[in-house]
């Protein structure tokens, strides 16, 4: 304990002894993360509490504020014992030590899942959170002040280049990624021309993430909402499904996703209209205090979230638009994506897809339409085509009969084998510097034998091979 907490300590003991008639028998430092704020568990005489030092007035008087309000409008978030504004301290109630993060980390634990996947308790808690987020939004109409948000009343056009910009120097320099500065503005304006057309008639919580949610007896309560505004709805639900570490599948986000828009009773298509641009907002801001943090400063536990916001910066090029033109700015989210040294940070792995497929020259060959254009395009025409004999002609790579006739030929055998060196050299080289996504086709002159035999085969190698990733098998021509 250094001194400045044994000062914070002694400034807490004061306000204890005035709010529970005498101090504390035992003061312990809690890990307070990337925050100015210390946090220190106060207990004695069967009662703890959360003692906290914040050195910014202004930042605890939005706390204290809210707080108030929110626990009248009956918002399970924690009650505030008493505050000494000069000293800069106040006393909150205890919710214990388990957050949703936490909760999310023990049961993926218990249950051995390492493929992002979570069970379906967890998923119940995320609903749980999911459905007191719109009361949190509506505090605006119910008449919560937002004279005391800080640092700003609303998500406005100031806010949003704070944020950009936090991500430009923070992340972007500090990361070597590449941009033409003037060009990066024009988008940013762009941007945040586009953000602020969604509204700002709602409460933004800022940091609504499973660090911020704390479970008592199954239930989720909320903390860190100090720094609310105005703003838009789409803002806080990215925080949540978008918080990096967490590492939510793209299903599990979805799903989620549409119970909150349920709960919400809310307009889909216009809410959908604007929710990715507000992921990448949300995803640029954590980017920039990752930067902060790790580069920076030099905290480099920090960095081990960023090989998660990569892959999300991946899944959100490939599977979402935005309506507004911004090239340089998704120009510098495709060189994160395609960064080999920001995907290698700590010991998180994120899963190798391996997209297999069959397809027929005559129609045209496969574009990676959801990778980075990668991958391997192997030609079987040089194979014995059973689709010259009658007894073969309507049957396909997966008939038994037709996997008979390739297993007498030794020239299959020998092609692929040599298929499987190459592709295996390539998943090796692709796990270990967390690539996630890696194409490979087959082609010959119909697409219903040749090629789907070795798709098919391919499949099986790897599965057999490897353990910690995921096939997709298609076959272009044999499901017409």
């Amino acid at each position: 304990m250094n001194a400045q907490d044994i000062q914070n300590i002694n400034g807490l003991q004061l306000l204890h002894r005035k709010v529970f008639g005498k101090e504390a028998e035992e003061a312990k430092v809690l890990r307070s993360d990337g925050s100015a704020r210390k946090l220190y568990r106060l207990s004695g005489s069967g009662r703890t509490a959360i003692g906290v030092f914040g050195p910014d007035g202004d930042e605890n008087a939005a706390f204290l504020s809210f707080s108030s309000f929110f626990r009248k409008q009956g918002l399970p978030v924690p009650e505030i014992y008493g505050s000494d504004e000069k000293a800069g301290v106040y006393l909150e109630e205890d919710l214990g030590n388990t957050t949703l993060f936490d909760y999310l980390n023990e049961s993926r634990d218990a249950a051995g899942i390492t493929d992002g996947n979570i069970p379906e308790s967890v998923k119940a808690a995320y609903r749980k959170a999911l459905g007191v987020l719109p009361k949190f939004q509506e505090q605006i109409k119910k008449g919560l002040d937002t004279g005391v948000c800080y640092p700003r009343a609303a998500f406005d056009r100031q806010s949003i280049m704070w944020d950009l910009n936090y991500f430009k120097y923070y992340f972007l320099k500090l990361a070597g990624i590449p941009f033409n500065e003037q060009n990066l503005e024009n988008d940013f304006n762009a941007f945040a021309d586009f953000l602020l057309k969604a509204g700002s008639d709602f409460f933004l919580y800022r940091d609504f993430q499973s660090r911020n949610i704390m479970l008592r007896d199954g239930e989720p309560w909320f903390i860190d909402y100090q720094g609310g505004r105005r703003g838009a709805r789409q803002y806080d639900l990215a925080s949540l499904l978008f918080d990096a570490k967490a590492n939510l599948l793209p299903e599990t986000r979805n799903e989620l996703r549409d119970y909150y828009i349920d709960s919400a009773g809310i307009d889909r298509n216009k809410f959908m209209l604007y929710y990715p641009a507000f992921v990448y907002v949300r995803i640029m801001q954590a980017m920039g205090a990752y930067g902060l943090r790790g580069f920076y400063e030099r905290k480099t536990h920090f960095l081990l979230s960023v090989p998660y916001a990569v892959r999300n910066i991946e899944w959100l090029l490939m599977h979402t638009e935005i309506p507004v033109k911004v090239p340089t700015m998704l120009d510098c989210f495709r060189r994160i994506s395609a960064s080999s040294y920001l995907r290698q940070f700590g010991a998180g792995h994120l899963g190798l897809t391996i997209r297999i497929g069959s397809f027929s020259f005559k129609n045209g060959m496969p574009l990676d339409e959801r990778g980075h254009g990668g991958g391997f395009i192997f030609d079987c025409r040089a194979l014995p085509n059973p689709g010259r004999y009658e007894r073969y002609r309507l049957m396909t790579g997966k008939d038994e009969e037709v996997n008979e006739f390739f297993r007498k030929e030794s020239s299959v055998e020998d092609f692929l084998n040599h298929v499987y060196g190459l592709v295996d050299f390539s998943v090796g080289n692709y796990l270990s510097r967390n690539f996630t996504s890696l194409m490979v086709n087959f082609g010959c002159t119909g697409g219903q034998h040749r090629s789907v035999y070795c798709a098919e085969r391919l499949a099986e190698h790897l599965k057999g091979k490897f353990s910690n990733i995921k096939i997709e098998l298609a076959h272009k021509e044999i499901h017409r």
